[in-house]
């Protein structure tokens, strides 16, 4: 007879953020990278949420009527993309809809960079990325080199409350230890595995997870941290499991689905 798992105050604490978004499998319009758009619609479904993905001007402001939350993630930005998000968000918040913004790789990138500051006037409910990302949004970096950080989470805390403030939402700050941060809240989340790092779109399925637990969780500090304890967690099980970064892919697909269960 295998033993029961010792529990688990962490995990105690997001269950029923968890089970509220496989009850009412929340949809979510992704406007996501090309590169991850597999893992991110597999690790929804795998969570008990529902993805949607179209992102040009004349059908993006139409479906995301129809979601119950938003992602706007800026990874592989296309033509399509950069007319149809602007449209979109301004939809999503005329229905008081939740929405994510995740800037992926800005910095550098001379589109998506003054993009992803101007779509900050539009409020988003919650801002996730890594600290490099996060400087750069507020002007105070470069970026980093692509998706990848060059700055640890906790160098981005001041960046994160000044969104924090100016959004009135929350920013999720990705890193060996994650950071989050609300208007005059902080936390700290020291879970995951490194083999998170070493997926595709790890990241971008934090923000589609993350954009479920906000349609059902009305505080968006709430609704970030179980998005990010519940990758993390999934990714510590999974890497029991995997022998190297290729299985370790598939068995967080099935770790999502069991975590909190």
């Amino acid at each position: 007879m295998t033993a029961a798992p010792p529990p688990d105050p962490l995990l105690d604490s997001v269950r029923p953020v968890l089970a509220a978004v496989r009850e009412r499998a929340p949809l979510v319009h992704c406007l996501t990278a090309t590169v991850s758009m597999s893992l991110v619609a597999d690790g929804l479904l795998a969570a008990g949420a529902r993805p949607m993905m179209t992102e040009t001007l004349a059908e993006a402001p139409i479906i995301t009527t129809l979601a119950d939350a938003l992602l706007i993630n800026l990874g592989t930005l296309s033509t399509d993309a950069m007319e149809g998000i602007p449209a979109t968000v301004r939809v999503a918040r005329a229905d008081a809809r939740p929405w994510v913004l995740d800037p992926t790789a800005i910095g550098i990138a001379p589109v998506r960079t003054p993009l992803a500051r101007r779509l900050l006037a539009e409020r988003p409910t919650v801002v996730r990325g890594n600290a490099s990302e996060i400087l750069a949004l507020v002007g105070e970096g470069s970026g980093g080199r692509g998706a990848d950080a060059t700055h640890a989470a906790e160098t981005a805390e001041r960046a994160a409350a000044r969104i924090a403030e100016r959004t009135g939402g929350a920013v999720a700050v990705s890193g060996p230890v994650d950071l989050l941060v609300g208007v005059g809240r902080r936390e700290r989340v020291a879970r995951g595995s490194a083999l998170l790092a070493r997926v595709t779109g790890t990241g971008c399925l934090l923000g589609a997870l993350t954009a479920a637990c906000t349609a059902v969780a009305e505080d968006a500090l709430v609704a970030a941290r179980a998005a990010t304890v519940w990758l993390d967690l999934a990714g510590e099980v999974a890497a029991t499991r995997a022998t190297g970064p290729g299985s370790f892919r598939m068995h967080l697909l099935d770790a999502l689905d069991e975590i909190g269960r």
